[in-house]
């Protein structure tokens, strides 16, 4: 496509255009040839191509998007509690989602190598979080449908610019989000402390991890489960250990809703309830049906 009057920038791009394996890739240097292409009357009919073919692989983008957007719900069976990684390609989400679950996704230093969420679970103290690497925010394959019907929103970056440029791409959402400042085994300490500075400025829900060394990862997985605004309750039988997987509840709940959960009518069976923890007085207090609880309570129900 060039010609013998281009600059070396046009070149350039052109060469990465040629050599681009995909279509996101060919968009961005179609963008580049466009804004290096001489804008003389000579190269008019030039840069009049160049626009074509832009707009035409745009709309040849758009349409693999909404095609892939009802291909990748199939087969996506949304658990209870859904996380969503979204981030721009090379961000380390699969990274992320290979040391948080028990996903093997492929890690790949190529651009928009994920073309298909992938989904792990990654168990917290009992509980069973599913976590789905979404496509990068700015790929053909990006699901936008998926990502808004997640309890939480991940986004994963490693700059202060992409915070706002993803949140942008976003558009409007009630979903929780929770920013995850990846890579920061690249800097030192000084860098770390500007950088969390920065971020505690902006009143922004954070954490700063490096998915590369697992640098802050407990940090990591309990601001995922806070971040869902949800109780952990435990039950248990009298004369018996609490059990090892809580219920899951929503904040505001009562000894009754954990009862309901366990069983639809089995607070009508209800005895006696005694509870252990941090909405307790003392440990093994009676309390009625109504009594709110709080994360990490133990509930013990003797019934008819």
């Amino acid at each position: 496509m060039a010609s013998t009057n281009q600059s070396p920038f046009y070149i350039q791009a052109e060469k990465k255009f040629l050599l681009a394996q995909n279509n996101e890739e060919k968009l961005q240097y179609l963008e580049e040839m466009i804004r290096e292409c001489p804008k003389h009357k000579s190269a008019e009919k030039m840069l009049a191509n160049l626009k074509t073919r832009y707009i035409k692989l745009k709309e040849k983008i758009e349409r693999t998007r909404r095609v892939s957007k009802g291909a990748s719900k199939k087969g996506i069976k949304k658990e209870e509690l859904q996380v969503a990684i979204v981030g721009k390609t090379l961000s380390g989400k699969s990274s992320l989602l290979s040391a948080l679950t028990n996903a093997k996704p492929k890690i790949s230093d190529s651009m928009f190598a994920t073309t298909q969420s992938q989904i792990g679970m990654m168990n917290f103290s009992g509980v069973n979080i599913q976590m789905i690497e979404v496509p990068a925010i700015e790929s053909e394959y990006y699901d936008k449908g998926l990502v808004h019907t997640a309890d939480l929103i991940l986004i994963l970056v490693d700059s202060i610019e992409q915070i706002n440029e993803i949140k942008k791409k976003l558009g409007n959402t009630n979903n929780k989000t929770l920013i995850v400042f990846n890579k920061i085994d690249l800097l030192n300490t000084n860098e770390k402390r500007r950088l969390e500075a920065t971020l505690k400025s902006h009143k922004l829900n954070f954490v700063m991890i490096s998915a590369k060394t697992g640098e802050n990862f407990s940090e990591l997985k309990e601001k995922i489960f806070s971040g869902f605004g949800k109780l952990r309750v435990f039950t248990k039988e009298p004369g018996k250990k609490k059990s090892e997987k809580p219920v899951i509840l929503e904040s505001n709940s009562t000894v009754k809703d954990v009862a309901e959960k366990i069983l639809k009518g089995f607070s009508k069976n209800v005895m006696e309830t005694r509870i252990w923890g941090p909405s307790s007085k003392f440990p093994g207090q009676k309390v009625g049906l109504t009594h709110l609880l709080k994360d990490l309570d133990v509930v013990e129900f003797k019934t008819r």
